[in-house]
């Protein structure tokens, strides 16, 4: 007779899980992880530098590439609903990295001398010249 703690009993009403089925449910899991490395790593990118805006780019795309995929793998495999909401949870923190990527780009020369003054303001009233200095140099539409 199994015991509850024993790890190669399986639980009440379910059914043993086979070779193929324990492979499927193995790479969803490693996309899973993949996924949240791209989504996190794109946000924590973007937080870094504008410099690095080209890998963040590239992380959020690959991101949203990796989500979609996990997405329909775990929609039509009925994989664990843990995935399913972290992929979707993942996918929206993605959608928002898009606009927050495009935005940075369009807006690329202005973020960096902002971020330049940023660095270099040892006050509160240097940070606030260079707030002042931003918002002066975007568009008035976005004022």
């Amino acid at each position: 007779m199994n015991s509850p703690h024993d790890p190669g009993a399986t639980p009440r009403g379910q059914h043993p899980r086979s070779e193929a089925a324990k492979a499927s449910l193995l790479t969803t899991h490693t996309l899973f992880r993949t996924f949240i490395v791209a989504v996190l790593g794109s946000f924590f990118v973007f937080q870094l530098d504008v410099n690095y805006l080209w890998l963040a780019a590239v992380l959020t795309a690959a991101g949203v590439v990796i989500g979609v995929v996990l997405l329909v793998r775990a929609a039509r495999l009925r994989e664990s609903r843990l995935v399913l909401f972290g992929t979707i949870s993942g996918l929206v923190v993605s959608a928002v990295m898009v606009l927050m990527v495009l935005a940075s780009a369009v807006f690329f020369n202005q973020i960096r001398d902002y971020q330049q003054c940023a660095r270099h303001a040892l006050t509160e009233q240097a940070a606030s010249a260079c707030r002042t200095a931003l918002e002066k140099s975007l568009p008035t539409q976005l004022r």
